[in-house]
């Protein structure tokens, strides 16, 4: 399923090569990995508990879940990514997860392709999240086109995405970062929905989550280092060699999402928190989930069930599902919060 992207416009042009380069070229990090694979969990070989009563649902944000998962932001803004996004939607509205959609930028600078993201009627029950760039605050935008990115997905919360090594390695990049913070704080206090900051793949400290907090973020996703390599994925669309070169330097640049998520928690036990960065499969998130996160965001894997089918995606979310409860069962827990302070989830030596 591919767009031709000859007639779009930049912005959507971006989104079209984004798409492309993700799902044809080997843009995963290599050197570095989400840092889930230091902990394994331990065994129990009598878990004294019924299959069938585990109970992986959970809460976030005010709504219920099925599963503690997020189909994490993507995309929109072409005929393809409508197409996924439609999947997508749908499928978490059969199974109650949560949705985020890619940067709303596109919709905002051409009305027209609004439909592609909004995504409310086909998933008017799940938790769904909107989306633009922590720095297009700095680029004309401010309370007015949050409330139009909001309103067009008639979204349960807004994610403001940072990403200053996307933006260095990208042709034309928005890099204009300087006071974000303050920005921050005066769209939080006048929004009326929570704001959710995001990292795109490069991980967010526990300092870094303790100043956006205190700017009125009411919620983290960690975003964390070991999975999609955006400095990757922008050397594919390089320009010249200079970009080229960064795209390569910068390859295996960010924070492990496991370091992410105890160096979050250990300054915030309560802000609602999502790990998202290099998780592939129910495994991750359980561990995830143990560490210390809500709830777990995926991408490639939704992506790449995306593009063939619906039912891709559905069987996808099946597996997911099936292997954290299989985790929970073998460790002898029979819900996330049991999971949670279990002390199952040990950290290799």
């Amino acid at each position: 399923m591919k767009a031709p992207t000859s007639n779009l416009e930049p912005t959507q042009s971006r989104k079209a090569d984004h798409i492309r380069i993700c799902l044809e070229e080997d843009v995963q990090c290599r050197e570095i990995t989400n840092g889930l694979e230091s902990y394994r969990f331990s065994h129990c070989c009598l878990p004294e508990i019924d299959r069938n009563d585990i109970d992986i649902s959970t809460n976030f944000l005010g709504k219920y879940l099925v599963a503690p998962l997020l189909i994490s932001s993507m995309t929109g803004g072409t005929e393809e990514a409508g197409i996924i996004n439609r999947r997508l939607a749908e499928v978490c509205q059969h199974y109650k997860l949560a949705m985020g959609v890619g940067s709303q930028r596109v919709a905002v600078e051409k009305p027209q392709v609004v439909d592609t993201f909004a995504m409310r009627k086909y998933a008017p029950d799940v938790l769904l999240f909107a989306n633009v760039g922590a720095v297009q605050l700095n680029y004309k935008y401010g309370l007015d086109e949050c409330l139009r990115i909001i309103d067009m997905l008639e979204a349960d919360a807004l994610i403001l995405h940072i990403n200053p090594l996307q933006e260095c390695i990208q042709p034309r990049g928005d890099v204009n970062f300087r006071g974000l913070i303050d920005k921050i704080t005066n769209l939080c206090s006048k929004l009326n929905v929570p704001v959710i900051a995001k990292e795109v793949g490069n991980g967010i400290s526990g300092a870094m989550a303790e100043k956006l907090m205190a700017a009125g973020v009411r919620a983290i996703d960690v975003a964390g280092a070991g999975g999609t390599s955006w400095a990757k994925v922008e050397g594919e669309r390089a320009e010249n060699d200079l970009q080229r070169r960064l795209g390569r330097t910068f390859a295996d640049w960010g924070i492990p999402t496991a370091e992410c998520i105890t160096s979050v928690r250990a300054i915030a036990p309560d802000i609602p928190l999502i790990a998202s960065g290099g998780l592939r499969h129910g495994l991750d998130v359980a561990k995830a989930i143990a560490l210390g996160a809500d709830i777990a965001g995926l991408a490639m894997p939704f992506l790449q069930a995306a593009v063939i089918s619906e039912t891709a995606i559905s069987e996808l979310v099946e597996v997911l599902m099936a292997e954290i409860v299989t985790v929970l069962f073998c460790t002898g827990n029979t819900n996330l919060q049991q999971l949670k302070h279990s002390g199952s989830l040990q950290r290799l030596k």
